[in-house]
């Protein structure tokens, strides 16, 4: 025997006919069913900053790849031309409430004049008029001032939302434009996230039955190679239409991502829990194997043969489990390794229980 090495390896004849083997047994478990998809990420708002006035761009109050709460102060606009729009309607204002003042003094001079048929009545009622007149021009003063007032406001841009904020698209002391498309910078609030897939249409009652009663249904989402989780949340929305070229329906996943760990148009794998089995049967992954007639397993029996049987595989269970849905009971003994030279009724020598005997008899 090689040194440090077993009594023959699996798959050996072990003497008498014996194939040496190694085996595992059937338990029972919660086993998740899992529904997998390549899902892609998107913000849960993404907003292009642009000015709502025209004018010279003076101050940027932001870096670029900064975190911004909203109402924060982004950038600054020269105000001059609109505080001098201000003004000046302020000054028209002024000029109106005094010309209104006066009309009103006069308009209830002649009131009592009228009531003494001291006053004709065509004049009476000129008077009327242009009181209204001088209390309009007042209203549309103070609008203009309003307005002049909101656009002072505007050259002070701020965030509309909070987020992360891209690259800068304009240098200070260029002129900005509202009709810009480009705009200033964009944010993209990636706090929650969220990852939309597509799931065929096969499984739409499932969904529905899940979403629609207010259940959540959880998701995890991986990298590109399926090695490393990215972030784990849960399924909320599901669309309420069928893309007909693909037969599929869009379903969308909402994740905290409070360590930004997803990022905007990130390519991810999506795990979808939609069920679990309760008490199911599994067995070591290295136990199934498949042929042309299906999946199979090598049941020993307590005279240590071994027995062919035709299983159905339910979803894998964590990295070396599988859940089986009909042919193994718990407690079953199963070949693991050493399966090549089997056939059914085969004689076998389980090597776990070999090195158990030697042991004790040591």
């Amino acid at each position: 025997m090689p040194p440090g090495g077993r009594p023959g390896g699996p798959g050996m004849m072990a003497g008498g006919g014996t194939t040496l083997v190694h085996s595992g047994i059937a338990s029972t478990a919660d086993v998740p069913v899992y529904l997998n998809a390549l899902g892609t990420v998107i913000p849960s708002a993404s907003v292009t900053v642009t000015s709502r006035v025209d004018g010279q761009l003076e101050k940027v109050w932001f870096t670029e790849g900064q975190k911004v709460e909203a109402g924060q102060l982004l950038a600054q606009i020269d105000p001059r031309s609109y505080q001098a729009t201000l003004n000046q309607y302020q000054g028209e204002l002024n000029e109106n409430q005094a010309l209104l003042k006066s009309a009103e003094l006069t308009l209830a001079r002649y009131r009592k004049l009228a009531a003494q048929d001291s006053l004709s009545r065509q004049d009476l009622d000129t008077q009327i008029a242009t009181v209204g007149q001088y209390r309009g021009a007042v209203a549309a003063d103070q609008a203009q001032i309003a307005s002049a007032r909101l656009s002072i406001e505007y050259a002070r841009i701020t965030a509309p939302v909070s987020g992360r904020v891209g690259l800068r698209q304009v240098d200070p002391g260029n002129m900005v434009q509202t009709s810009s498309s480009t705009g200033l910078v964009t944010i993209t609030q990636m706090q929650p996230a969220a990852v939309t897939f597509s799931v065929p249409q096969s499984n739409i009652p499932l969904l529905v039955k899940a979403l629609h009663s207010g259940q959540s249904l959880p998701a995890t989402a991986f990298d590109q190679d399926n090695a490393h989780t990215l972030a784990t949340g849960e399924v909320k929305f599901i669309s309420n239409q069928i893309d007909t070229s693909t037969g599929t329906v869009e379903v969308k996943a909402i994740f905290p991502n409070q360590d930004e760990a997803l990022f905007a148009n990130q390519f991810v794998n999506l795990r979808l829990q939609t069920s679990t089995l309760k008490g199911a049967t599994v067995i070591p992954t290295q136990a199934l194997q498949l042929s042309s007639d299906g999946s199979f397993v090598f049941i020993i029996n307590k005279d240590n043969t071994v027995t062919r049987k035709a299983v159905s595989a339910g979803p894998a269970f964590g990295d070396d489990l599988q859940a089986i849905l009909q042919g193994v009971q718990p407690g079953d003994r199963l070949v693991t390794e050493g399966i090549d030279r089997l056939t059914n009724g085969s004689k076998v020598s389980v090597a776990d229980e070999t090195a158990k005997s030697t042991a004790e008899a040591k």
